[in-house]
């Protein structure tokens, strides 16, 4: 760690020429260490709201597949195919919560790390990427969400950029799209699991149901 990214690091000593010295006065810059940390804790919000809306969603399954049920037994095909539709389409955003849930979370687990290493740039790089991912796939799902997002991801690229500049770290965007493909794609695959693990299977022949085989 440079000796000028180590005083960027945790607060500004002493020794800065005058000049720089009187900008600080009019606009003091916020050391990393804290604003990373804050990052850290916004990034923990999300993902409690996130575990919020999943429960909600489960809720909602777990009602809908009681009244599926009922319509199956009762041979009510029409019903049936309806409670299976929008099954479907809350176990599919319950997909995009979970993913978005288990990818934040590598986020979040990567910036702390940071502020033990201090390796800014190299770790925040694919956690922007990351960002930018969820956010654009929640979208639609919690709106919210991608407001709240939008604005971590800003801070977080502000900072990179102001530890590149300091510390004259380089970044290297090959490593990068790899690290953020990675997190998302252990995300994804965990996600799969999860919710087919937490919701039953429909009834074969409705709407949205599949037919899981067993080698």
């Amino acid at each position: 760690m440079s000796e000028r990214f180590a005083k960027k690091w945790e607060a500004r000593q002493e020794g800065d020429n005058f000049t720089t010295a009187i900008r600080e006065v009019v606009q003091p810059p916020a050391p990393l260490k804290p604003r990373l940390d804050h990052a850290t804790r916004q990034l923990d919000m999300q993902i409690s709201k996130l575990d919020q809306a999943n429960e909600r969603f489960t809720q909602k399954d777990k009602a809908l597949f009681a009244k599926l049920v009922a319509a199956y037994t009762e041979h009510d095909q029409a019903h049936a195919n309806i409670y299976a539709t929008e099954l479907a389409e809350i176990r599919k955003m319950s997909r995009i919560i979970m993913n978005a849930r288990l990818a934040l979370d590598q986020i979040s687990l990567r910036i702390k790390t940071i502020s033990e290493l201090g390796d800014v740039c190299a770790m925040l790089g694919p956690c922007i990427g990351v960002l930018r991912s969820v956010r654009n796939g929640l979208g639609g799902v919690l709106p919210e969400a991608e407001s709240e997002l939008s604005d971590i991801g800003n801070m977080l690229s502000g900072l990179m950029f102001e530890a590149g500049t300091t510390s004259g770290m380089s970044l290297n965007f090959d490593n990068v799209n790899e690290d953020a493909a990675k997190i998302l794609s252990e995300a994804a695959t965990i996600a799969e699991q999860r919710v087919s693990a937490n919701f039953p299977d429909l009834p074969p022949g409705l709407a949205g149901s599949t037919n899981k085989t067993t080698s």
